[in-house]
């Protein structure tokens, strides 16, 4: 077979390889953008390596809707971001434009792990580097949570 038509067909197969890869990667973040979607009650957080108050998860709600979510403590808003996720990272990666809150204005990086009915995120301050894995330490700036999905 000549040179060219083997270099034809590695490259007919690569394009393929890519548009299956691409179709499912699309798939992956579909599943995992209307899994995140719906109303979620704290489980656990910190904030530098401290838990938060116990009155303070009790109380703590998330509802997501169209990859916007707003996360209220004591019935008050605490915060509300659009987002963008991509699964193809690891530890899958999230990005949330913040709206209303303390960070206003502002961009913060994360990452989550998501299952049916529960979900992780490990989110940085404004201005620092995504969290390559769910820890919190003092003076790290990062806040942990962890929320299960509210069953009506």
């Amino acid at each position: 077979m000549a040179e060219g038509a083997v270099m034809r067909k590695s490259l007919a197969g690569l394009i393929v390889f890519a548009f299956f890869s691409v179709g499912a990667r699309s798939d992956d973040s579909k599943k995992d953008l209307e899994l995140l979607q719906g109303e979620w009650s704290m489980v656990s957080g910190e904030i530098d390596g401290q838990a938060l108050p116990a009155d303070s998860v009790k109380t703590a709600k998330r509802v997501s809707k169209d990859n916007e979510t707003t996360v209220t403590i004591n019935g008050q808003v605490f915060m509300k971001a659009k987002y963008t996720i991509d699964d193809t990272k690891k530890p899958k990666a999230i990005d949330y434009d913040v709206t209303e809150g303390v960070t206003k204005g502002q961009k913060q990086l994360g990452i989550y792990e998501i299952g049916q009915d529960t979900v992780r995120f490990c989110f940085s301050i404004p201005g620092k580097d995504r969290p390559t894995d769910f820890t919190t330490a003092q003076g790290s700036g990062r806040t942990l949570s962890v929320w299960k999905r509210d069953r009506k």
